[in-house]
């Protein structure tokens, strides 16, 4: 990594070497790499390679390394750091989810009842991206957080109303009936409605707004489902009526 101790080969190479790839002191020189693609995989092994090389240089030389910039060094970065802020969104919005609906109901099988249906959404959304091929990148990263603040809402309204029914007395499957009279099918028009809307996304000629549209609409479709579907299975499983009369609920939903 030594340059030519001569000043007229150094004012050779410099005249006609493009001006990206070292400065007038040729004390700054970058190395270009043609990807085949900017895909995620193919940025992490060609960073994994550079980190690899760099690491085996001996410490304390007049050569100094660094990661190069350009669009594949910028999404590479990009999507270090998403990767790390996705797992950290995702704890501190279910965690606040959990702690909220613990403060609500004051009953762990109410809040696994809320929030196991969320859980399995967010997984399918996951398994859905992996299979139309989408990344998760800065446009993507919100989606799973506001189809989760979406769907508790669901199991919040149909939960309270079967937890009011069932401190009454009633079995689960009259509880359910009635939860599904009063919001469930609040919950069914909601979650159509607004999964239609957003689907007409996936026409939209940016990329962004489509892949938005594709992932909301799914989203809104399972939390709906999984909020009329899979959540009173499960209250069959974790609640009775003697379970439920220590769940603290509002009376005032059940009118």
């Amino acid at each position: 990594f030594e340059l030519i101790a001569n000043d007229q080969a150094l004012g050779g190479v410099q005249t006609i070497a493009p001006r990206e790839l070292l400065n007038k002191a040729c004390s700054f020189l970058t190395l270009q790499v043609f990807l085949r693609d900017h895909k995620a995989s193919t940025l992490e092994r060609v960073l994994g390679e550079a980190e690899a090389f760099i690491a085996e240089q001996p410490a304390g030389g007049d050569v100094r390394f660094l990661l190069a910039a350009g669009s594949a060094g910028i999404e590479a970065a990009t999507n270090s750091v998403v990767k790390q802020a996705m797992r950290e969104m995702l704890y501190w919005v279910y965690g606040a989810v959990v702690l909220l609906c613990w403060l609500t109901f004051r009953s762990w099988r109410a809040t696994v009842v809320a929030v196991l249906p969320l859980v399995l959404t967010s997984m399918l959304c996951e398994a859905l991206m992996v299979l139309l091929g989408m990344g998760v990148k800065v446009a993507t990263l919100p989606v799973i957080a506001l189809g989760v603040g979406i769907g508790v809402d669901y199991a919040l309204y149909v939960l309270a109303v079967m937890l009011q029914r069932l401190r009454a007395g009633e079995t689960v499957d009259q509880a359910y009936r009635a939860a599904l009279r009063f919001t469930g099918r609040v919950v069914l028009l909601t979650g159509l409605t607004l999964a239609l809307a957003v689907s007409t996304w996936f026409f939209s000629p940016i990329k962004f707004q489509a892949d938005m549209g594709i992932l909301l609409a799914f989203m809104f479709l399972w939390n709906m489902v999984g909020a009329l579907v899979l959540l009173p299975a499960l209250a069959r499983w974790l609640l009775k009526p003697g379970r439920a009369a220590s769940v603290v609920t509002h009376p005032e939903l059940a009118a």
